[in-house]
């Protein structure tokens, strides 16, 4: 995804799947504790629905609008840890083996490192 998008900008637009299937609306976005950059979002998929987790790495910012390569049934099967709080290394990982990606850089991740601070939230 661009590294310059302010991540505010995604809070309330619209995500779409792979296919163009509408997946939500992202109510979230986490930030890397050690960067500061854009690591993932989280998509309300539903009316009475959970958020789900979508990585922003390799997702788009398109015509406003969130494209996320991956299916919606993939998507809405992501691993549920809640909303509003810090992923813990164990969460993230698992984020990133359900959608198949490798597993974050090594470079500044340790045990105690967080991954997914909340955009707009101070330390």
């Amino acid at each position: 995804m661009q590294t310059d998008i302010d991540p505010r900008r995604l809070i309330g637009r619209k995500a779409f799947d792979r296919k163009g299937a509408k997946i939500g609306t992202v109510d979230e976005v986490y930030l890397d504790d050690a960067t500061g950059v854009p690591e993932w979002a989280a998509v309300r998929t539903g009316l009475f629905s959970r958020d789900a987790f979508v990585p922003l790495e390799p997702s788009e910012f398109v015509e406003d609008a969130l494209r996320v390569p991956f299916d919606r049934a993939l998507i809405k099967g992501a691993p549920d840890f809640g909303v509003g709080r810090h992923l813990s290394p164990e969460q993230e990982l698992q984020l990133y083996r359900h959608y198949g990606l490798d597993n974050p850089p090594a470079a500044g991740s340790g045990p105690d490192r967080d991954f997914g601070r909340l955009a707009g939230q101070e330390e």
